[in-house]
């Protein structure tokens, strides 16, 4: 507490989203300090209404008068075709004065700070932020805020925070995604929408069958094995705040305004009790009310360390609302229930029989009754009969035992929308005024707006008369200048000093009200100018600094110089690959005690080994970077900013110490050349395309950018979501986390079956991250020759549960392509793969010779 009690309350910021006019209203009129928002593109709620490009200096304007910072969504991956748009963007929202863009792509801060070396920017959750080496990686670019990964939770906030120095954004409320932000592909892979582009499909939510050693595992009514409930950290704010958290934020910029008010309120009241030294938490009522506006089940979700049991209840994927009671008997027009929460005439219903497969019964609540008599208030709790609507509910479809659930209550909705449906203004700010005056001179005040300290001077046009009946004194000005209903301003306090007894018109102190309001209000909304970077007598060009070769493509010589390198997953895939003819051999095992054989056995051969890190990095596991160093491989496949920074950190603390060649792999995102160059520059050798493109967008990107140091993965099984979520711990285990779940990874393998009969693969990382790969692996091998023609010289093949006898098979088709013996189709077909490249098929339209922007 001693730490938490040097943080005033202006330091803390409350932090809401809006999809629309009515929700930033409605985080306005309900204490938000700060709103965060999309326009039509470039932004991670690409179904969300969002606004237009040129309503952001009235957003700006309409937030700043009411003192609440805006911050634009820009956390999607941006494309090389889309980099002037996005230029575009960041020019107007400059010039709108947004106080800051949420950024995942490093590519668009690489350009923001070479439009302006102030313009703020804050790290999107999306760059998978979760140790204090990712947070120094962003500092070279004045990164001024990063908002942590979901999955961290209060002590590693902490030590972040610690060792960092950085402000820390963290989600409290709403949706938890599965799989860590920025690196699902799940989206994307099955249902041609892309969580990293904004258009989430919501894979997560759907129902699988586990499948364990590949028998089917009978789970009951357990179907949705990946579907977390949803955050809501009311009643950790105390500890979030001495956690060193500066910004609170919910999540939400689809959800309805009176969502948006609702959990603002809350909030907003737990931070205010906070510093007020309450010890109050969240009443029932409370949690209640946020749980009636959405929720699939409250968790802390990982922030008060991981418990698997308790993040995924499975039976249920929606938003339920409040839980009723189960239904004890069934009568004519009604059914019997014990109450466990309020109930009233018009309340919105839902029975949950617990099928999934099953149409639900919902509706109105018709009457309540108790005892057979109707009750004409609420009823709190206690026995009642519950009548649906005539229409809504046939309750020769409802069961003895089935839950009820409370979906919606207009009463709450209707109390919600009069915060923000009024007219007036929906927030007020103090005000301060001096008065002086003399015989014969203009009457002069001096209107101070106390939270911004913004002063200014205003006069009145007629001189001051001497009074002949009633002067002018403290309470008149107090009554007449304090008239500020419907503006923004109440005042608060009044210094007036007069020399004799004066007087002017009344219509010369309502002249100056107004005239001192408008001047404060406009004030207000002056946009906030930020430094803009000269690029000598020509505009910013965003291909500047696009590397482009002078040589025309020499498919042969392209084709000599190019190398295929395999990653393998155990041992003996290593043994099959180290005799093939390749150039490196990745090893990515699932446990770091077996990296040694492999790295013994790639000596033994003669061949280069790359040892690789697994995506995430978390406060405290730079063990595993050490360990991976002292083991002397030829190059390192990293996959995250954490690793990189602490392979560039310690190779500038040991220049004695010959450090393997870098490489980044897909999880850096690489979507752009302005992404590429930024990592090659930091200290990539090469990098790997992000799966997010597909074959045209990767061709864009390679026209712009180095392609000698560009990797293409032409061969895997695609890593669909990587979660902290276990499923062998919630549902092969009796424990919550890896401390006592007995580790049924070791022995066991675990799929998941999807609705058309596909059963995805389930791994275990050395953090005890699960990755769900897709089942039918893929080849880009139809793309080779179009790839040799910009320059690619290094392919990779992934492989996942091959046998050594398929990795000879597979890699010696991959070694004949690349010579031109065989054809691409010659080989997808072989292996009977999908032909695709990244996570979508996507298209050339001139096949001759491959296609250009210009």
């Amino acid at each position: 507490m001693s730490e938490a009690m040097t943080i005033n309350k202006h330091d803390i910021e409350l932090l809401a989203p809006a999809g629309d006019w009515d929700c930033m209203r409605a985080a306005v009129a309900n204490g938000a300090n700060a709103v965060f928002f999309g326009v039509e593109k470039f932004n991670a709620r690409a179904r969300a209404n969002n606004f237009k490009m040129d309503e952001l200096p009235e957003i700006m304007a309409f937030l700043h008068l009411y003192g609440v910072k805006g911050f634009l969504t820009f956390n999607i991956l941006v494309f090389e075709d889309e980099l002037r748009d996005a230029q575009e963007l960041i020019e107007a929202c400059i010039d709108a004065g947004v106080d800051a863009v949420i950024v995942q792509d490093l590519g668009v801060v690489k350009m923001i700070r070479e439009l302006s070396p102030d313009f703020p920017i804050h790290g999107s959750t999306q760059m998978t932020i979760t140790s204090p080496e990712a947070v120094e990686f962003t500092k070279p670019w004045d990164i001024e805020r990063v908002v942590l990964g979901r999955e961290n939770n209060l002590k590693q906030i902490k030590a972040i925070g610690d060792q960092a120095r950085l402000p820390m954004e963290v989600f409290v409320h709403g949706a938890l995604c599965v799989s860590y932000s920025g690196q699902c592909l799940t989206s994307e892979m099955w249902g041609g929408r892309s969580a990293n582009r904004g258009e989430c499909a919501q894979a997560c939510r759907l129902p699988y069958d586990l499948m364990v050693d590949g028998v089917h595992q009978p789970m009951g009514d357990v179907t949705y094995l990946l579907s977390p409930k949803d955050l809501a950290a009311v009643g950790l704010v105390p500890e979030l705040i001495e956690a060193g958290v500066t910004s609170f934020k919910i999540e939400g910029r689809m959800k309805t305004p009176e969502y948006v008010a609702n959990v603002v309120s809350k909030y907003r009241k737990a931070i205010d009790l906070y510093f007020e030294g309450s010890d109050e938490r969240p009443s029932k009522e409370d949690v209640r009310e946020l749980q009636q506006s959405f929720s699939r089940g409250f968790t802390n979700g990982f922030l008060t360390g991981t418990n698997n049991k308790q993040l995924v209840d499975g039976t249920f994927p929606k938003s339920r609302g409040v839980y009723l009671g189960r239904v004890s008997k069934i009568l004519n027009d009604a059914v019997v229930l014990e109450l466990e929460a309020p109930l009233k005439r018009g309340d919105g219903i839902v029975f949950d029989a617990g099928d999934p497969t099953k149409k639900e019964e919902g509706g109105r609540v018709y009457d309540v009754r108790r005892n057979g008599i109707k009750l004409e208030e609420e009823a709190q709790d206690g026995v009642v009969e519950l009548v649906p609507g005539r229409n809504n509910v046939n309750l020769n479809r409802v069961h003895v035992g089935d839950k009820v659930w409370k979906t919606n209550d207009p009463a709450l909705d209707k109390r919600l929308r009069a915060t923000f449906e009024r007219g007036g203004p929906f927030r007020i700010s103090p005000v301060h005024i001096k008065v002086r005056g003399k015989l014969g001179e203009p009457l002069q005040t001096w209107w101070t707006d106390i939270e911004t300290g913004y002063t200014v001077s205003v006069d009145s046009e007629l001189m001051l008369e001497a009074a002949q009946k009633r002067p002018m004194n403290d309470e008149l000005f107090m009554e007449q200048l304090g008239r500020l209903g419907g503006t923004v301003y109440e005042l608060e306090s009044l210094d007036a000093e007069l020399e004799g007894d004066l007087i002017v018109p009344m219509r010369e102190l309502n002249a100056l009200r107004r005239t001192a309001v408008e001047m404060l209000e406009d004030a207000r909304q002056v946009p906030r100018e930020y430094v803009k970077n000269s690029h000598g007598s020509e505009p910013y060009q965003v291909y500047a600094d696009a590397a482009k070769s002078e040589q025309q493509p020499n498919l042969l010589h392209n084709r000599a110089a190019a190398k295929l390198t395999a990653l393998c997953r155990n041992i003996d895939q290593v043994h099959a690959a180290l005799a093939a003819d390749i150039d490196l051999v990745y090893a990515d095992f699932e446990f770091i005690k077996q990296f040694p054989a492999a790295v013994e056995a790639a000596r033994a051969a003669g061949k280069r080994i790359a040892l690789a890190t697994p995506r995430i990095h978390m406060p405290g596991e730079t063990g595993y970077f050490n360990n991976i160093l002292k083991l002397k491989p030829d190059a390192v496949l990293v996959r995250n900013t954490g690793a990189l920074y602490y392979f560039m950190k310690y190779s500038a603390e040991h220049p004695e110490v010959k450090m393997p060649e870098l490489i980044g792999d897909f999880s850096l995102n690489v979507a752009n050349h302005k992404t590429a160059s930024l990592f090659l520059q930091t200290g990539l050798s090469k990098f790997t395309p992000s799966y997010d493109l597909n074959i045209q967008q990767m061709v864009y990107l390679l026209q712009r950018c180095e392609t000698a140091k560009a990797e293409v993965v032409i061969h895997q099984h695609m890593p669909m979501f990587h979660t902290e979520h276990c499923v062998y711990c919630t549902f092969l285990s009796e424990g919550t986390d890896y401390t006592n779940c007995g580790r049924p990874c070791e022995e066991q393998r675990v799929s998941l079956q999807d609705r058309i009969g596909m059963s995805h693969p389930v791994r275990v990382d050395e953090g005890c991250r699960n990755t769900v790969y897709n089942a039918v692996d893929q080849s880009g091998a139809e793309y080779i020759n179009y790839f040799m023609e910009l320059g690619v010289s290094s392919y990779r093949v992934e492989f996942l549960e091959e046998t050594p006898d398929k990795v000879s098979e597979v890699l010696d088709l991959y070694v004949r392509a690349i010579a031109g013996e065989i054809t691409g189709n010659q080989v997808w077909k072989s292996l009977k793969a999908t032909n695709q490249l990244g996570v979508t098929r996507g298209q050339l339209v001139k096949w001759g010779r491959v296609d250009t922007m210009e």
